[in-house]
């Protein structure tokens, strides 16, 4: 969302009673990726066995543990600790965003009003989550789709099914919202930066990433389905090279 990652501060919120403590290593890692994570929180009832797995991820991540107890059987008041935290951080007007860990619906609104204030909302949960709080999200990760740390390095292959060409075309909601990215992003002989196509992908698809296909990267996701030209133009920086695609098949009128 910005170009400059390491000027955006960050809150990490996380509901402990609805996310898994094994995961936040790479929860927190994909949160660095976006900016400064200044403010980590978890929280839950400290005192149930329930909770006994996260104490050591919590001191290795500086991991701030908010105790709330349940006041009612059955009822969560986790979530409105949580709210009522994340507004405060709102007002006092020190982050660009937020990151909340929950598969919890009831958090779609908190995410509707972050937004609604111009914050930037990551969303990370697991694939049960519901679509409303998805859609309330910028953007929303897969925590399924987060390799372990101990394997990033190696570069282990995801085990997620890995779509063939004929899958991606059959996928009309993929194909039109790529599609519209792409007419929202190209320039008068319709190319296209990918890295905007992306943007705008995210943007109609807060839970959109190559990874739920099977693929590590958009390039090589769009480029296996075969449907776009693909050209490389050197940066300004004149070392990396940026990526540009084009619907197969646009009228050529360039000179």
């Amino acid at each position: 969302m910005n170009p400059d990652n390491q000027q955006v501060r960050l809150a990490l919120l996380i509901d402990a009673d609805n996310a898994m403590a094994e995961k936040i290593e790479e929860i927190v890692s994909e949160a660095l990726k976006k900016g400064i994570v200044s403010v980590r929180r978890a929280y839950g009832d400290w005192t149930t066995q329930q909770l006994s797995s996260w104490k050591s991820y919590l001191l290795q991540l500086a991991i701030q543990p908010i105790q709330q107890f349940r006041y009612t059987t059955g009822k969560n008041a986790t979530d409105s600790a949580m709210i009522i935290d994340a507004m405060d951080l709102l007002y006092a007007d020190n982050l660009e965003g937020f990151c909340i860990v929950s598969s919890d619906s009831d958090f779609t609104r908190l995410a509707t009003r972050l937004r609604e204030s111009g914050k930037i909302v990551y969303g990370f949960g697991e694939r049960k989550t519901p679509n409303p709080f998805i859609a309330a999200c910028d953007q929303f990760i897969y925590v399924e789709n987060l390799a372990p740390i101990k394997y990033q390095e190696e570069g282990e292959k995801s085990k997620i099914h890995t779509m063939t060409a004929e899958e991606l075309n059959n996928d009309t909601k993929l194909v039109n919202t790529i599609r519209d990215a792409l007419d929202a992003s190209a320039n008068d002989e319709g190319w296209a930066f990918l890295g905007t196509v992306g943007f705008h992908i995210t943007r109609a698809l807060p839970d959109f990433s190559p990874k739920n296909y099977g693929y590590s990267k958009l390039k090589d996701l769009i480029e296996k389905m075969k449907r776009y030209d693909m050209k490389n133009v050197d940066s300004k920086d004149g070392i990396s090279k940026a990526v540009y695609i084009r619907a197969r098949g646009h009228k050529k009128n360039e000179k």
